[in-house]
């Protein structure tokens, strides 16, 4: 096919994530990725901002992960986990149990985030029916949080100004606290106070709290202070209820640490990896759970199995990105990501539309007082060589880690330039 017709295809026939099949957004095809660029078919290469949705964090077509895979891809791409196991699990497995915290000491693989987050929470509500407590099934969180899209995950996402209203009638009823305000290293007390009355409140119908430790990403990209989480897990242990953490956006060194919680000091009962755990190459998650709750749960088995848990191929890449991340100055790295960020989107700060910034780690946010028009906005960025994903209220940057100054300026610049051109609309 001719680019032009693989484009009119996909516009008739595909449907792309948050969009419509009548009133579709645009999009963009691309032949070909590396290093922070994404090259378009009519020849524009785009630097990435978006890291593939946070993703792809050493870049594409990186040579050492290309090698792991077509290693593994010589003697195994795909075998069911059901009764087999095989070596590039059992490494990945051993990895993950030395880098997270150490009470976590037992490994589900998934092909998703989202799957991640359901066996988590399937998890926490069969601990609690082999402790013989079949009332505990509600989940405690917070408002303007997001753990996925699928039933399970949409329940415990924001209900009020999440994507999911339309569902509330079908979906489990969770309990949700007032969502943590970002005050420097001071905690939220209002915050604080309406989290300690609800989970003295419910703690007995109670499974577990689920939070995004640190930042709330797509549900609407907060930041809040690691002492308010310290305090979530002394109020968990007060009243013996599980604490999962979905570290699915925030793991692997973006906010600065290798995993969020770490900045709290603090352990999981129950942690979710995902996205940036293969650096984008394949689609893989993780849920890692104490000894505690693993051996709670029993001789009953855990009723979970996606066809593609602990592909190999993944599995292989998964644990080359990590071992790639770990023998990098990774932390210097995400310091300078997070200084330059906090200098150049300073200027955005004046701007009219501009409601406020804040940086965290490799994350750069402009909130703006109205949504933005994405089908406006989109090929803005294009235009100048970028590659955005804004959504609601938020222009954001997630960058790969291996951008350099000049490629991270140039984004800074174009999101100044058409912030300001959305201002002379």
């Amino acid at each position: 096919m001719h680019p032009k017709d693989w484009q009119a295809f996909d516009k008739k026939h595909v449907w792309h994530p948050y969009t419509s099949m009548t009133n579709p957004l645009p999009t963009f095809p691309v032949v070909a990725a590396d290093g922070v660029y994404l090259e378009l078919a009519d020849g524009r290469k785009l630097v990435d901002g978006m890291s593939s949705w946070w993703a792809a964090i050493h870049g594409y077509n990186h040579p050492v992960l290309n090698s792991a895979i077509n290693r593994q891809l010589e003697s195994m791409a795909h075998v069911m986990f059901g009764g087999l196991t095989h070596p590039p699990a059992i490494e990945l497995a051993d990895r993950l149990i030395q880098i997270t915290a150490e009470p976590l000491q037992h490994v589900f693989f998934s092909d998703s985030g989202y799957v991640s987050v359901e066996v988590a929470i399937k998890m926490a509500i069969q601990y609690w029916f082999a402790q013989g407590f079949d009332k505990k099934q509600k989940l405690l969180t917070v408002y303007s949080g997001y753990h996925g899209d699928t039933f399970g995950t949409m329940a415990v996402c924001d209900p009020v100004n999440g994507m999911h209203g339309m569902f509330q009638g079908v979906l489990p009823e969770h309990i949700f606290a007032k969502a943590p305000a970002c005050n420097g290293d001071i905690p939220d007390d209002e915050a604080l106070d309406d989290f300690k009355r609800l989970i003295h409140q419910h703690h007995h119908e109670l499974a577990a709290v689920i939070l995004e430790p640190i930042v709330q990403n797509a549900g609407g990209m907060r930041f809040y202070c690691p002492e308010y989480l310290r305090q979530i897990r002394q109020l968990c242990d007060q009243y013996d209820v599980l604490l999962i953490l979905d570290e699915i956006a925030t793991g692997f060194g973006r906010t600065g640490t290798l995993f969020a919680y770490e900045q709290a000091d603090i352990a999981p009962d129950i942690l979710c990896i995902g996205k940036s755990l293969t650096a984008g190459y394949m689609t893989l998650a993780a849920t890692l759970s104490t000894t505690k709750v693993a051996e709670g749960i029993g001789n009953s088995p855990l009723m979970h199995g996606p066809t593609y848990m602990a592909n190999p191929l993944a599995c292989r890449v998964a644990k080359a990105s990590i071992d790639l991340l770990l023998k990098s100055d990774w932390q210097k790295r995400i310091s300078e990501i997070e200084g330059q960020l906090q200098e150049g989107l300073a200027v955005c700060k004046d701007l009219p539309a501009v409601k406020d910034v804040r940086v965290k780690g490799a994350i750069g946010v402009v909130e703006l007082h109205q949504a933005v028009d994405m089908k406006w906005v989109q090929p803005q960025f294009v235009d100048l060589g970028v590659w955005l994903r804004p959504f609601g209220r938020l222009v954001y940057i997630m960058p790969p880690y291996i951008i350099d100054k000049n490629q991270l300026g140039k984004i800074m610049s174009a999101i100044a330039t058409v912030i300001l051109k959305m201002e002379q609309r």
